[in-house]
């Protein structure tokens, strides 16, 4: 096995070095600098222009809108003023260039290292706390693996297939540029989808070709690409990780690997694609043809009940833990898992209230919601089973306060405060009772109550998210759905909610079973009876996480 790993890495690695030079060898030469002016138009622009385009920047707006006619034309010509006010405008030959604005850049940026906190080293922390001693370090190892796995897989196409595509690379392309496939693009040109709606075209962007430094519209006026492309690497990378939560102390570290290769590329991609690309099928938000008028803000389903419900299918593959049911699986340090989860709530606001993709009303919004429905969410958790059980526990505020999370994260940047607060007593509530009982009257080892409280979270989440929508809180509600967020319970968005739900189900499902059974084929899923008795730390990686 081992040999066959390190010579597909030999191989991969030579390969994708020559794709990369081939890509640098074909680059088009720098446009001239002394290139004519454009003949596109021979207006200069105003003062006044130029000041809505700064205003745009605090608005997180668009700031080419006061340069176009209504059909999205130019009407000056930049060529014709030395004045560098605005430096989002159309270079020599119209086209679009932009550069990023430094506050909402920097909100970005201090984004992802919170959400990179969040795995590394809130969850391995939290996820190792609730194990037994002996799996410690198998935890911290397999958060580290898909950690690099994930970046690797993004570069080379994930992104992509995510947010490439139709619609989701334009204005970012110079024509005539050549892509390590030999093909040239036309102005403006991203490519069309593989499979429209579902799965992105990572052709324009592949090993990050023509992802810059510059702003992509489609999903940001003032943000970099680069920097807003890992942003969304870090929920690429925590995703998987969740479902360690399910299949703990059980999983072969080489079935990890390859399980997780194949889940990324199959599920999370077309998952992110279908709700977060610009033409997502289930992108309701930004997408007027969406086939699904779906809301998710920061992850519900794309992140949380993914890999829940993924989680869940994979462990009944797996079957239950040696010993099960018969020995003692306490968890082995709370107090890691105290420290786990308050870091999980820290990198949180990174998480939702960066989903804004800047530093806008909408992100203020995101942080408080996120604020209210946590604290309530790890109160509520804790009072249950101080009712119940007579003793509210420290793990029952952890659990609570990730309940809170989970739940609010498709919501955050759509919903006011008092519906937060509801959704915050969900996230305290349904959980919980998944937790308390369902779990135990169907017989399921979830581990570490990953398909509770991300599976069961992230749907309530998303069904609450039609409930509590409201125009108030998001603009962009009351400007693409206005038909269908009214502003009451029982809105039409709930249908669209549950549709979103019904078909993420499907892929998950399908999905992991697939991804499950071409893994055992190829590698197996669980270690040996003696493997697994001894533990996973000292079998698989040679080390302890305690020396006595």
């Amino acid at each position: 096995m081992k040999r066959i790993l390190s010579t597909l890495a030999l191989i991969a690695t030579a390969s994708l070095g020559a794709l990369t030079a081939g890509a640098q060898t074909n680059a088009p030469a720098a446009a001239s600098t002394n290139a004519p002016p454009p003949a596109w138009t021979t207006n200069a622009p105003t003062v006044e222009q130029r000041l809505e385009s700064i205003e745009a920047y605090f608005q997180n707006g668009d700031p080419t809108a006061p340069y176009t006619d209504t059909n999205g034309n130019w009407t000056v010509n930049f060529a014709l003023s030395s004045s560098i006010i605005n430096t989002n405008l159309p270079n020599s030959t119209g086209r679009y260039v932009s550069y990023p604005g430094a506050g909402h850049n920097a909100w970005l940026l201090t984004s992802t290292a919170l959400v990179l906190f969040m795995t590394l080293p809130g969850l391995a922390l939290f996820y190792g706390g609730l194990v037994r001693k002996k799996n410690i370090l198998s935890v911290c190892a397999q958060c580290f693996l898909i950690t690099g796995l994930t970046t690797i897989l993004w570069i080379i196409c994930s992104y992509g297939m995510i947010f490439g595509g139709s619609g989701g690379m334009h204005g970012q392309v110079t024509p005539g540029a050549v892509n390590v496939w030999g093909e040239k693009y036309t102005q403006g040109e991203a490519g069309h989808d593989w499979i429209p709606g579902i799965v992105g075209n990572p052709k324009v962007c592949w090993m990050f070709n023509n992802v810059t430094s510059a702003p992509n519209p489609g999903y940001s006026y003032w943000v970099s690409e680069n920097v807003y492309s890992m942003f969304q690497l870090m929920f690429a990378i925590i995703t998987p990780a969740l479902i360690i939560g399910s299949i703990a102390e059980r999983m072969k570290f080489s079935a990890i690997f390859v399980f997780m290769t194949l889940w990324i590329l199959l599920v999370y991609n077309t998952q992110g694609h279908m709700v977060w690309g610009v033409n997502g099928a289930m992108n309701g938000c930004w997408n007027p043809d969406a086939w699904v008028k779906g809301l998710d803000f920061a992850g519900g389903t794309v992140v949380h009940m993914s890999s829940g419900w993924s989680g869940l299918v994979l462990c009944i593959i797996l079957g239950k833990r040696i010993g099960f049911g018969k020995e003692n699986f306490t968890p082995h340090s709370i107090v890691l898992t105290f420290i786990g989860a308050s870091m999980l709530w820290v990198g949180w606001y990174g998480f939702n209230s960066g989903s804004a993709v800047a530093g806008d009303v909408i992100a203020a919004n995101a942080f408080t919601t996120t604020t209210i429905a946590t604290a309530v969410g790890s109160f509520v958790w804790p009072m249950w089973e101080w009712i119940v059980k007579g003793k509210p526990s420290v793990l029952g505020f952890c659990s609570g306060a990730v309940a809170g999370l989970v739940l609010i994260t498709p919501a955050c940047g759509y919903v006011l405060p008092h519906g937060a607060l509801w959704i915050g007593i969900a996230a305290g509530t349904i959980p919980w009772f998944f937790c308390y009982k369902i779990k135990g009257w169907l017989g399921m080892d979830d581990a570490l109550d990953a398909w509770s409280v991300h599976g069961i979270g992230g749907m309530c989440g998303a069904i609450m998210t039609g409930m509590f929508a409201r125009q108030e809180a998001n603009p962009n509600l009351a400007a693409n759905l206005s038909k269908t967020v009214t502003d009451h319970i029982f809105q039409p968005q709930v249908w669209e909610q549950l549709k979103t739900v019904f078909f993420s189900l499907i892929l998950f499902i399908v999905g992991t079973i697939v991804c499950a059974l071409i893994t055992k084929v190829l590698v197996g899923l669980r270690p040996t009876e003696e493997v697994e008795i001894a533990g996973l730390d000292i079998t698989e990686h040679g080390e302890e996480g305690y020396h006595a």
